[in-house]
């Protein structure tokens, strides 16, 4: 049996929130539980800050209610925070398949699940 994974490609995401809005609403969770956590990384001054260039990062974080959607993965379907991505930036797959696909992408973080 793989091991299944989640990778998180925080270069384009946007911090929109919907991955733990979609969640919230398939698990029927309360405001505040989720199986997915948008976290906000900074932010910090880069290059030249004369100019006042900051650099604001998020990231997609499964929490320890993640059950990566069981139930819809048994009839076919990918995990709902995947599914309703709006910057396509989750991807879940087997650990080997996320594996290659690290490799041609930077700022990823990869979840083992």
């Amino acid at each position: 049996m793989s091991a299944y994974g989640m990778i998180c490609n925080h270069e384009w995401c946007s911090g929109c929130h919907s991955c733990e809005i979609a969640c919230q609403m398939e698990h029927g969770f309360p405001a505040g539980q989720t199986g997915i956590e948008v976290v906000k990384i900074g932010p910090w001054p880069i290059g030249d800050n004369d100019k006042g260039a900051w650099q604001i990062d998020y990231l997609a974080v499964p929490t320890d209610q993640c059950d990566t959607c069981a139930a819809r993965r048994a009839s076919g379907k990918e995990p709902t925070c995947v599914k309703h991505c709006q910057a396509k930036c989750l991807s879940f797959g087997t650990i080997e398949e996320l594996g290659k696909q690290m490799a041609s992408k930077r700022k990823q973080t990869l979840y083992a699940l």
